[in-house]
């Protein structure tokens, strides 16, 4: 029979989170159904209850961590009591070159995000992590590695994801040097996990009293910006993470013959002189969470290195005062719901 779940919607377009019920679907075969624990709370999740939202009410929440209470009669992944964790997307064609690569959020047919979407096998729209239950495939359910404190987890599978899928793609490491702009919810982890990757890390931020926390962090260097004495010809990657429209020429020029900047927090558009990018051969890239290859190589990873985020840990009941909070910029670094208090 089908489940209920009971959960936390936006029952209208900007409205608060308020409990709500729904019937989860019966366990496919390859279905893994999950007691959820903690959800991170992301700046998308505010975009989804107000501009981005199609299909209301809707259930937010894509930084999940739970432990597994069902599972369909074909899956082999997963057993029940394991612990997982589950990502911003939970299904694909699974055909296209992207999906056969493991490249998942680059599906070239159709990448099902955790909630708000119209789920391809026509059981209705998909509900995310801020809920007692979900029902995922096990394709997209990632074993979490032992070690890893699961609150502090929750924000690797999207903000992690996010930072270290484009410090993999354009090869961080030992010899080469890296820019990390802003240090908030993705740009903290992206300091933790270029360090741990062996690169020279030099961190980007406008707030002056960030500059002692960034090295704590793992940054060898930090750039005010505004400071007179601006990186030239430097720096082999950067990660923007900045999601603000925001002057990036002085980021292009940082940038090393044939380097790439890479922007990650998405602004609406891009500040840039484009004759900063012809003089040296410079490239703008954009990038988001990594497909389940790079996603179970990051956790793997982060496990190795004691990485996880900087959380402050909530009850269900300041949720609202949560995303509030995160929309204006007030947090350090990741807000985490445990969502049986």
């Amino acid at each position: 029979m089908p489940t209920t779940a009971n959960a936390f919607a936006a029952l209208e377009r900007d409205g608060k989170l308020t409990p709500w019920s729904y019937q989860q679907r019966d366990a496919r075969p390859h279905d893994v159904r999950i007691d959820v624990l903690y959800c991170g709370v992301c700046h998308t999740d505010v975009h989804q209850i107000g501009p981005w939202g199609r299909h209301f009410p809707v259930v937010p929440g894509h930084e999940t961590v739970g432990r597994v209470v069902e599972i369909g009669a074909a899956v082999t992944t997963h057993a029940v009591g394991d612990l997982v964790a589950v990502g911003p997307v939970v299904d694909s064609c699974r055909e296209c070159p992207p999906c056969l690569a493991g490249d998942e959020t680059l599906c070239l047919t159709i990448a099902t995000s955790a909630y708000g979407a119209e789920d391809r096998h026509g059981d209705g729209v998909t509900r995310g992590g801020f809920a007692d239950r979900i029902i995922v495939d096990e394709h997209f359910v990632y074993r979490l590695p032992d070690g890893l404190d699961p609150a502090a987890a929750a924000p690797l599978l999207c903000a992690g994801s996010t930072v270290f899928a484009p410090l993999r793609h354009w090869g961080a490491g030992p010899g080469t040097t890296v820019g990390i702009v802003g240090i908030g919810g993705l740009g903290h982890l992206g300091v933790k996990f270029a360090r741990a990757l062996g690169a020279h890390v030099v961190a980007f931020t406008t707030t002056a009293a960030k500059a002692a926390d960034a090295r704590r962090l793992g940054a060898h260097e930090v750039v005010l910006a505004g400071d007179a004495a601006q990186p030239v010809n430097r720096l082999d990657l950067i990660i923007d993470t900045v999601p603000a429209v925001h002057p990036m020429t002085p980021l292009v020029q940082a940038l090393r013959t044939d380097g790439t900047l890479v922007t990650v927090g998405l602004p609406d558009t891009l500040d840039v002189a484009t004759f900063a990018m012809a003089v040296g051969r410079k490239s703008i890239a954009g990038a988001g969470a990594g497909g389940t290859r790079v996603t179970r190589e990051m956790l793997e990873f982060a496990a190795a290195h004691d990485i996880t985020a900087d959380i402050e840990l909530l009850g269900t009941g300041d949720l609202n005062t949560a995303l509030a909070r995160v929309a204006a910029n007030d947090v350090k670094y990741r807000f985490v719901i445990d969502l049986k208090r």
